[in-house]
């Protein structure tokens, strides 16, 4: 117990120093005088510009962490995260129809709202996730269900592709540059609505952790101890949906945190009980976007690295990882 809450304390203190280090680091050096003043260019830089990014990857690493441990529960395989299982795809392709449709129809990129990139996402990631659903009742093999949430990544892929030759080139150019990732872009009145929506669906799903831990031995235990299992798939597939959808239509898909975080918080804490991973996954999911965001804008002369290339970097060795000891793993 005592190492349970040493290990807590240390990934919240190191979570709080990677949020500090975020605000300070970037292209432009800001005196600390100058930035109590709290006028000119170095406050706006900081206040308007690094703090909402920052807080951006704090939401980003908790929404993704936590969706990619709902995931893991519920289809019981260790690979399964908002990337690979192309539920990301289907908020890509929900932002895609919003976003691309409209300017194929000739309304202007400017034009569009927020809140309707939002809600297209979480519909594209919840219509993707009954779809990946109901193929894990046909399919038991995990590795075929990878492969089906790879071809249908794959599929909307192509829709978009299609969508983006007929949209006009400002539209095109705003849209690639947005699926590769940016936790740069979100502003004050935006945090205004990712704020409440992860603090909430975080919240909510405190009421599914003892059902969780029952997912993890089987439908059918779950029913045998009283749980109701098509109420809590729902309930966990609309939450996960809309944590996946409001990160994605807000900074981008971006991959691998949601596979990688969960088995970090399990290899720690050497459980699979959700009352302490999910906690775990909130910290680590946090302490990793806040890492790659912060190694993405350590180039020189101002270049900032696309946030997806960060997270493959670190993602993909730990995938690896994941892969060659499979048979060892317990989810």
């Amino acid at each position: 117990m005592k190492r349970e809450v040493l290990l807590y304390l240390i990934l919240a203190v190191v979570a709080l120093l990677l949020f500090v280090a975020d605000l300070l680091v970037g292209s432009v050096d800001i005196p600390f005088d100058l930035l109590l003043s709290k006028e000119g260019i170095y406050s706006s830089i900081f206040f308007d510009i690094r703090l909402p990014k920052a807080i951006t990857s704090v939401l980003v690493g908790v929404a993704l962490g936590v969706s990619g441990l709902l995931m893991q529960t519920l289809f019981r395989n260790p690979l399964a995260g908002p990337s690979i299982l192309g539920i990301s795809s289907g908020a890509t392709l929900g932002v895609a129809l919003y976003v691309l449709f409209f300017s194929v129809s000739g309304l202007s990129i400017v034009s569009l709202s927020i809140f309707g990139s939002v809600l297209c996402a979480m519909l594209g990631a919840f219509i993707m996730l009954l779809i990946i659903l109901l193929v894990s009742f046909v399919v038991k093999d995990s590795v075929t269900l990878l492969i089906v949430g790879v071809i249908t990544g794959s599929l909307t892929s192509s829709v978009v592709s299609v969508l983006q030759n007929l949209s006009d080139p400002e539209s095109v150019k705003h849209f690639v540059n947005w699926t590769l990732g940016n936790v740069e872009v979100v502003s004050w009145s935006q945090l205004q609505l990712f704020i409440p929506i992860v603090f909430f669906v975080i919240l909510l799903l405190l009421g599914c952790i003892k059902s969780l831990d029952a997912f993890l031995l089987g439908e059918s235990y779950a029913q045998g101890v009283g749980v109701s299992v098509r109420k809590h798939k729902l309930i966990v597939i609309a939450l996960t949906a809309v944590l996946t959808g409001v990160t994605t239509a807000f900074t981008g898909p971006i991959g691998f945190i949601g596979i990688i975080v969960p088995h970090v918080a399990r290899m720690l804490f050497n459980t699979s009980k959700h009352a302490k991973i999910y906690p775990a996954s909130i910290l680590i999911g946090m302490i990793t976007m806040l890492l790659c965001d912060i190694l993405s804008q350590l180039p020189t002369n101002g270049y900032i690295l696309p946030i997806n290339a960060v997270t493959a970097l670190i993602g993909a060795p730990i995938v690896l990882w994941i892969l060659l000891g499979r048979n060892k793993m317990v989810v």
